[in-house]
């Protein structure tokens, strides 16, 4: 992706974020970026492929690890936690990603044009969280690290909801979270410290 691509799928972010989907127009889009509102045309051709390509980026921003995991289980499980937790960390710009991911998916009930690629944004962040857990050793196979993928995915929506609106706090959060990986794959319960010790990363 170029540079400038980029600029303008954070600007839509950004949009999105701050006026929601139903708010999002075209040109306050490229007023963000600033660039040309042509040149959002030319690239996404109208409103409702900017919005697909604004989930792609979305999805592909939010767990970014910088450290590839080794073979190594416990370095398999820390991946694993960092790909779930870091969706949720006192980060401006991982705040605003899941505003507007929270957004756009509330908002595809009534945007056809949005749940195509939703349901696709999904099903790739389920694989991810998939190929994670087997990475990590938890699961007997593909098909239960795939249902358990689901099931996380699905409490990082809803505890993530509960933390943009201010029901709870990240460390809170977060511990939720952690204990669900837990609770769920047998791991090794990690203390509140270490949840939160993700901010600071």
């Amino acid at each position: 992706m170029t540079d400038k691509l980029g600029k303008i799928l954070t600007a839509a972010t950004t949009c999105i974020a701050r006026n929601g989907v139903r708010g999002l127009r075209v040109n306050d889009v490229a007023k963000e970026a600033g660039v040309s509102s042509g040149l959002l045309y030319y690239h996404f051709t109208d409103r409702a492929g900017l919005l697909a390509a604004t989930l792609d980026y979305i999805n592909k921003q939010v767990g970014k690890d910088d450290t590839p995991a080794s073979p190594a289980a416990a370095d398999g499980d820390r991946h694993l936690r960092h790909l779930l937790l870091d969706e949720i960390k006192d980060d401006p710009e991982v705040r605003r990603n899941s505003v507007a991911w929270n957004e756009l998916r509330a908002c595809s009930v009534f945007e056809q044009d949005l749940s195509e690629p939703l349901s696709r944004t999904t099903a790739e962040w389920n694989r991810e969280i998939a190929r994670a857990l087997v990475a990590a050793g938890h699961g007997a196979g593909e098909d239960e690290a795939a249902a358990t993928a689901e099931i996380l995915t699905c409490l990082v929506e809803g505890i993530s909801g509960r933390w943009l609106s201010g029901f709870v706090s990240t460390d809170h959060a977060r511990s939720l979270l952690a204990a669900a990986v837990d609770s769920l794959t047998g791991g090794r319960p990690a203390t509140l410290q270490e949840t939160a010790g993700h901010d600071a990363g």
